[in-house]
């Protein structure tokens, strides 16, 4: 099998002509410049999107089926749908060995280190215009068993911690909130999620996750903690003097002892002003020893702030 990779970006190149962008100026002010993606075959012949031949594929960003038998040596896949590796990885069309390669790169991505920082996560990698894969896979990095990722309001962090899990074949989102009842907004809210989420994900509503902590072996995404915490308050009448400690060390326990890759999303409730009630300052101060302590038992923890994302 030979194949080459003539071209790696959009259909209008990388820097766009006459974009002033962040992200094209970003990649003109480095001195690159990537072509409209092109497969091409020792045989001459182009392989399109949704194309394979002995060995490769060329993923199509469409949920199209695949035939032949995988797992392929080289697929490519366009940056802009990674959990279309999901789905191959959960079909056996792409393993461990399979040597994952991004295409499709444009002013969508904000600049090359977050692709890279992507990629890691999705277990693929970027490549010059003009490569010609050798077949030799870089070894792919064991991910944190738990991440934590925390933001306010509309910071973006349930968009990164499922960016985290797009191209991952097993994933259960685990929504701890409320249903969405007669509220349009809450209900808008839940609807963006759902569209969101890839397909081939299992969503498990429950106010109860530890059993799921203690049993899965895939990859769970629990959004989130502020809306888990809220219920138990509720459940165990804790707005009033009732007991939740033993619902958090439960949790807390679960998520310590847990064999899942877990990455959960969480509220950072303590840096606006101090609620005008007592049980919103109740609320705050649980959330926060919380989310101290779940940090604290984990192997990663980032803070989303307006989309971009700090490591703590």
């Amino acid at each position: 099998m030979t194949v080459r990779i003539l071209g790696t970006a959009g259909p209008a190149g990388w820097p766009e002509a006459g974009c002033g962008c962040v992200s094209c100026e970003r990649l003109r002010s480095a001195g690159e410049h990537r072509s409209p993606t092109r497969v091409v075959l020792r045989d001459g012949r182009e392989l399109p999107p949704g194309g394979s031949a002995p060995g490769v594929l060329h993923a199509s960003p469409d949920p199209v089926p695949y035939g032949g038998a995988g797992p392929y040596d080289v697929v490519v896949f366009d940056v802009s749908r990674p959990e279309t590796l999901g789905r191959l990885r959960r079909d056996g069309l792409a393993g461990d060995a399979t040597d994952v390669i991004a295409v499709g790169l444009d002013h969508r991505l904000p600049s090359m280190a977050e692709l890279e920082r992507r990629l890691r996560f999705w277990g693929a990698r970027a490549v010059p215009d003009g490569t010609e894969p050798a077949g030799e896979v870089p070894a792919r990095p064991a991910p944190p068993r738990r991440t934590l990722i925390l933001g306010g309001s509309r910071s973006g962090k349930s968009a990164e911690a499922e960016l985290r899990l797009l191209a991952e074949p097993y994933v259960t989102y685990v929504a701890t909130g409320p249903a969405a009842g007669d509220d349009p907004g809450w209900r808008a809210r839940v609807a963006a999620h759902v569209e969101r989420r890839p397909a081939h994900w299992e969503t498990v509503e429950t106010t109860d996750p530890v059993p799921l902590l203690r049993e899965a072996t895939g990859c769970l995404l629990i959004d989130g903690i502020g809306t888990w915490l809220a219920a138990v308050h509720d459940e165990c009448d804790g707005w009033n003097g009732g007991d939740v400690t033993p619902r958090v060390e439960e949790f807390v326990e679960a998520w310590r002892r847990t064999r899942a890759r877990v990455v959960a999303v969480s509220d950072e409730a303590g840096m606006g002003v101090v609620p005008a009630t007592a049980s919103g300052r109740l609320f705050r101060d649980a959330l926060g020893r919380l989310n101290q302590r779940l940090a604290a038992e984990s192997e990663e923890a980032a803070l989303v702030v307006a989309g971009r994302v700090v490591a703590l």
